[in-house]
């Protein structure tokens, strides 16, 4: 068990380092101990933990040669630590899921070919102006000179504005994604999961209200959102209803927990480092190139895990067939090997768009270029409308491993 004390960082032994605890990450702390593990044992065998022994895999290279490789590093099955976590098992009767994202050629392909069109680049530059809309209209809502949250008030509603238009789910409904989302990805002792059995009942809720939906859009005229994509698909026709629930919360988590945390990330990252918001002000077409390093410098998605197929060698180390491996790609985004000043946020780096936040291979991201979008958008908005955006407390951070998020973020807004 790694210490949570920052004074032991360095001189506690290797072997005792287990990076998947999520208080490491709910106090910020786990960075450290990745820089340590960069430097000293990149490639890192973690014997005890709650989830069994994993690997670590730190270093931007190492992560990249793992998520390139499928056939030697799979995804089927899980890609989070907890075995558990989507075939149940936890307790009885618990309700399982699966997707494309736990699944590897050839059924990986055409499970996630269903999902495509709804976030083609196409379909997405349509959806471009009346996300601009909506965030003008929330921004101009908001309290000058008076301390708010921005999570609450700001990420999360736009968000789920957004989430639910792309899925075809009722607007006036939307706030249960943020619910649902929050408890299918969650865990008990998170502040959110009551327990496995709340956590399962909750996936029946989902799944029920989700199916009478895409019956709904069976019969209703065609159109771009992802229920009536799924709708329409003769492939949807074979899902399993664990994969179909599987399919669903996927989107659901991908299109709220990521978008919101960076929205809430960049604020942080702009008052931390005002000389790049103040580079920004002064010159707003470097807007994309600011998107792209608020996705390396927050990473939402902290790590990634596969499984080995077979012995084989990383970093000096040999992985057996059956080991657990965890791409760490909020260490491979701080990685002096690859970064100059890692740990700073610098507007304008160079290839700015090469960060591992979307991962790389057959499983990257789908919906990347909608992330992208939104939060160019936020701050193509923000930038003539405010001229500084303070943060008046310290963030307060999610109780996760696998997500790196705020769950309140206290600001002022200013204009001259």
């Amino acid at each position: 068990m790694a210490s949570l004390d920052p004074s032991e960082i360095e001189s506690m032994p290797l072997a005792a380092i287990d990076v998947s605890d999520p208080l490491l990450h709910q106090r910020d702390l786990a960075r450290s101990y990745f820089r340590r593990l960069r430097r000293e044992d990149p490639v890192h065998y973690c014997a005890d933990s709650k989830f069994g022994p994993y690997w670590s895999v730190t270093r931007y290279a190492d992560i990249l040669h793992v998520d390139m490789n499928h056939q030697t590093y799979s995804s089927d099955g899980t890609v989070v630590l907890d075995d558990a976590f989507f075939s149940g098992g936890h307790i009885e009767n618990e309700v399982s899921k699966t997707s494309f994202i736990v699944m590897d050629p050839p059924h990986h392909g055409p499970r996630r070919s269903i999902v495509i069109p709804a976030l083609s680049p196409g379909n997405i530059q349509k959806m471009e102006a009346g996300i601009r809309e909506r965030t003008r209209q929330l921004l101009d809502s908001l309290p000058i000179g008076e301390e708010f949250d921005w999570v609450s008030e700001v990420s999360i509603e736009l968000t789920l504005r957004m989430l639910a238009i792309l899925m075809g789910f009722p607007f006036e409904e939307r706030h249960k994604l943020l619910y649902w989302s929050n408890v299918q990805s969650g865990a008990p002792g998170d502040g959110v999961v009551e327990s496995w059995e709340h956590r399962s009942a909750v996936m029946r809720e989902i799944a029920e209200r989700f199916t009478r939906l895409l019956n709904e859009k069976i019969d209703a005229p065609a159109s771009a959102d992802l229920m009536s994509v799924l709708a329409k698909s003769p492939l949807t026709q074979e899902m399993r209803p664990e994969e179909f629930l599987g399919t669903i919360t996927l989107l659901m988590t991908g299109g709220n927990d990521t978008t919101r945390n960076s929205m809430s990330g960049s604020i942080l990252a702009m008052h931390q480092f005002p000389d790049e918001f103040a580079k920004l002000k002064a010159d707003p077409s470097l807007v994309p190139v600011a998107v792209s390093e608020i996705l390396r410098w927050q990473c939402p998605v902290s790590y990634m895990r596969r499984t080995a197929t077979e012995n084989s060698e990383l970093g000096g180390k040999t992985i057996r067939k059956g080991d657990k491996v965890v791409m760490w790609y909020l260490s491979g985004n701080r990685d002096e090997g690859m970064y100059e000043r890692p740990e700073d946020f610098i507007i304008g780096r160079p290839n700015p768009r090469q960060h591992l936040t979307f991962g790389f291979g057959i499983h990257r991201c789908l919906g990347n270029r909608l992330a992208e979008l939104q939060l160019r958008v936020l701050w193509e908005e923000i930038l003539p409308r405010f001229d500084r955006i303070e943060v008046t407390g310290d963030p307060v951070r999610i109780h996760s491993t696998m997500f790196r998020g705020f769950s309140a973020l206290p600001v002022r807004l200013h204009r001259s």
